[in-house]
C-alpha cells in the first residue's frame, strides 16, 4: 500500500513531487526548507529558527501519514556553512527531545554549496517506520 502527502505547494507542483510518501510502514518525508504558509522564507539568518520551522513542517506530513515525530528513525541535515552547525544540531536535538521524548535518530549534516534559494540556509529531510515494523 502507498499513500501519498502534498502540500501543494508551488515548488511540489512545479517539480512533481510529494511531500512525503507512505509505502507499508515507511514514510520518506521530502527535503524541507524553512519555507513559511506564504512561501516567503522563515526567519532569515537565523540557523536555528530556520531548522525548527523545516521539523514543524516534517511534523506535519508525518502526522498526515499516520505517525509521529518518535516514529522518525533517520534525519539528513543539509546546510549551507558547516560553522554554524550548533544552530541546525540545537533545533535536532531541542525538536526530538520536545517533552523528554530523548528519541534520538540517526543524523547526518552535510554541507552544500547552495540550497533552492539563498535565504535558505538548511533543508532536512527524513526516514520514518510507522506501524508494525
Amino acid at each position: 500500500m502507498r499513500t501519498k502527502h502534498s502540500t501543494g505547494n508551488e515548488w511540489e507542483n512545479r517539480y512533481g513531487y510529494s511531500r512525503a510518501v507512505r509505502s507499508g510502514d515507511l514514510v520518506f518525508l521530502t527535503g524541507t526548507i524553512s519555507m513559511n504558509d506564504d512561501g516567503t522564507p522563515h526567519v532569515p539568518d537565523d540557523g536555528y529558527a530556520q531548522a525548527t520551522r523545516c521539523f514543524e513542517i516534517i511534523e506535519r506530513a508525518v502526522r498526515a501519514l499516520g505517525g509521529t515525530r518518535s516514529d522518525i528513525v533517520r534525519s539528513r541535515v543539509y546546510v549551507t556553512d558547516i560553522s554554524r552547525s550548533d544552530e541546525f544540531g540545537r533545533a535536532h536535538k531541542d525538536f526530538f527531545g520536545e517533552g523528554g521524548l530523548d528519541h534520538r535518530p540517526c543524523l547526518t549534516m552535510v554541507e552544500v554549496s547552495g540550497l533552492i534559494a539563498p535565504e535558505f540556509l538548511v533543508e532536512i529531510e527524513c526516514d520514518a517506520v510507522v506501524g508494525s515494523a
